[in-house]
């Protein structure tokens, strides 16, 4: 059976796989000239760079699963870090933390307990609400705002300062005035209240071409598939059908905005294109800054003191420590803030500054600077957003994209699990005699489509 697949990011490319491991010949439709999406490798003038430094968890579970199915091997291409949050000021940290080697819950326990910064009673009270959370069975009742979910559990200003506020701009890539406290609470459920390694920190080794899309792209191939790039969709038809092009079916996998384009001109999916218009978007910007190689952090990844007195900075990250590419940090911001006035120029300056003041010491001046900005990086994650399911009214059309994986934020695992539950689905509906077993497997399950080749 014929499948099309409309966008190459990670949803997408998540999508097409399960669909070539079961057996279906697969085009897939990108309108850019290489593959990746939103999360994707970059040509810059001397330098081949991510469209931002992204970070996987332990907990990605499907997309640990689809790389190796793809031949990427997580090992080689993703290192493995205990989740450590350090925010330096000199020698003494404003707050560190370190989850330590050690059974699952201990390692939480002991992590908080010997958290440098907080004092005794706020490192009680982040237990206490990570113990309350988990009561609950980690739900909240109505949703409401992550500022609002920390006053109701009194949470300390400083455990929000440094903690629970820079995880849900990190994980949601929304302000926690804004951002659902729900969504954020599933992060905390599958990441810090799972087992000990689901907290791990995975950082990209390799360029991100190479840790999925490229060996997606060699797979699909492999087993028959027809990649068109610089291929812009204009229409989806009944059939179903891609531009006039007949398929049994087509999973639609681009951002919200480009799919309720797609999606308003017919009767069956107005309602999606309604609520998919709907949404509003947060950027997020990557400074790359090349300095001499004897350059390096005391850690790979170093938070800065995020809004204390006027301070934009965020995240750094060593690309020397990370993938061997020795002197290059990368900066990120995440979400709507006063680092967009600046211009990129002044926005590298500003961090430098930021970063020589929190290590005590002076910094030589870049070598080379590079500043990506992507102003809809994801959708604003908040409160009681609608999700639309992943079937359409359309008859053979799915759609695929971390907006539609309902628990999650904008993640690459959202994106990648959304294309594995709408291929499935798709398996399941081309196979009318399917097993109550195989209709039951769940997200996490391996899949076992016979292979081709």
């Amino acid at each position: 059976m014929r499948a099309a697949v409309v966008g190459g990011g990670w949803a997408g490319l998540a999508a097409a796989v399960e669909l070539a491991r079961a057996g279906f010949s697969v085009t897939l439709f990108e309108a850019a000239r290489q593959l990746g999406g939103r999360a994707r490798s970059v040509e810059l003038p001397g330098q081949r760079l991510d469209n931002g430094q992204h970070i996987l968890l332990g907990a990605y579970r499907e997309t640990l699963r689809l790389m190796r199915a793809v031949g990427a091997d997580p090992e080689r291409l993703l290192r493995r870090l205990p989740l450590e949050l350090c925010y330096p000021a000199g020698q003494t940290p404003l707050f560190h933390l370190r989850l330590p080697r050690l059974p699952a819950p201990w390692h939480l326990l002991a992590g908080l307990l010997a958290a440098r910064g907080p004092s005794l009673g706020e490192k009680f009270a982040a237990v206490r609400f990570l113990r309350d959370l988990q009561r609950a069975g980690y739900r909240i009742g109505d949703d409401c705002t992550v500022s609002s979910l920390l006053s109701r559990h009194r949470q300390p200003a400083s455990l929000c300062r440094y903690l629970w506020e820079p995880l849900c701009l990190a994980a949601l890539n929304t302000r926690p005035q804004q951002a659902s406290a729900q969504i954020f609470v599933n992060t905390l459920r599958d990441s810090l209240g799972s087992g000990r390694a689901a907290a791990d920190l995975l950082l990209p080794t390799a360029d991100l071409d190479r840790v999925f899309p490229a060996k997606a792209a060699d797979f699909l191939r492999f087993h028959g598939g027809d990649i068109r790039l610089r291929s812009r969709v204009q229409a989806i038809g009944q059939g179903p059908s891609v531009d006039g092009e007949r398929f049994d079916f087509v999973v639609v996998a681009v951002a919200p905005q480009h799919a309720a384009a797609l999606l308003a001109p017919r009767e069956e999916t107005l309602a999606i294109a309604q609520t998919l218009a709907e949404y509003r978007f947060e950027p997020i910007a990557t400074a790359y800054c090349g300095y001499p190689p004897e350059l390096r952090l005391p850690l790979p990844m170093l938070g800065l003191a995020v809004g204390g007195h006027g301070q934009i900075g965020q995240w750094v990250f060593d690309r020397g420590l990370l993938c061997g590419t020795a002197g290059v940090l990368a900066f990120v911001l995440s979400g709507h803030g006063l680092w967009e006035a600046l211009d990129n120029e002044a926005l590298v300056a500003t961090l430098q500054k930021e970063l020589a003041v929190a290590l005590g010491t002076t910094l030589p001046a870049p070598l080379w600077q590079r500043v990506i900005r992507e102003r809809r990086a994801t959708f604003r994650c908040r409160p009681h957003l609608r999700r639309p399911a992943a079937r359409t009214a359309l008859a053979g059309c799915w759609l695929a994209g971390d907006y539609v994986c309902a628990d999650y934020p904008a993640t690459l695992e959202a994106a990648v699990r959304s294309g594995v539950a709408a291929a499935r689905e798709i398996v399941l509906s081309a196979s009318p005699a399917a097993s109550p077993r195989a209709s039951a497997a769940g997200a996490n399950s391996a899949p076992r489509f016979p292979r081709r080749g």
